[in-house]
């Protein structure tokens, strides 16, 4: 019996990423009050580009942010929407003139039955630091997704 092709509808996508990057030189620019106001923002930044973001959160020198793209979205695009986006406000709303994210980033995709245990991680930064540094934190999730990378440029 010969089934007839069609071609589909509609795309159908389940693309999830763990999004991770610091201040520069990893200085500790967003202290505990300010913090949950930055994290919203972002949310705010990517809900308005039309990604998902399941969860933000991070500590005073880094940012993690679980987010769901959309087939027609390239990540390298909406990250750097997000840092320029959030560093302008950063500068003119907290008033934090030297402040900047470093220039690149961690990228990581997440399985969708992995969504809520990754963002549970994000939830909890400060308990997680309290034992692991930032580097550390970066270095094990570079080894765990299997990416290569050159200690040089790491920071």
């Amino acid at each position: 019996m010969m089934h007839q092709m069609y071609g589909m509808p509609s795309t159908h996508l389940a693309f999830h990423v763990h999004v991770v990057f610091s201040t520069k030189n990893r200085e500790p620019w967003l202290a505990p009050t300010p913090r949950p106001r930055v994290h919203e923002y972002i949310g705010g930044v990517l809900t308005a580009e039309n990604v998902f973001p399941h969860m933000i959160g991070g500590m005073g020198d880094h940012l993690h942010a679980l987010i769901g793209l959309r087939a027609t979205q390239c990540l390298a695009d909406v990250v750097q929407r997000m840092k320029s986006v959030s560093s302008r406000w950063i500068h003119e709303e907290l008033r934090l003139a030297g402040f900047a994210w470093q220039e690149g980033y961690g990228a990581f995709s997440v399985s969708p039955s992995h969504l809520e245990r990754v963002a549970r991680y994000i939830q909890n930064q400060d308990k997680h630091h309290r034992v692991k540094s930032f580097q550390e934190e970066y270095i094990e999730m570079l080894q765990a997704g299997m990416v290569s990378y050159d200690e040089r440029y790491l920071w």
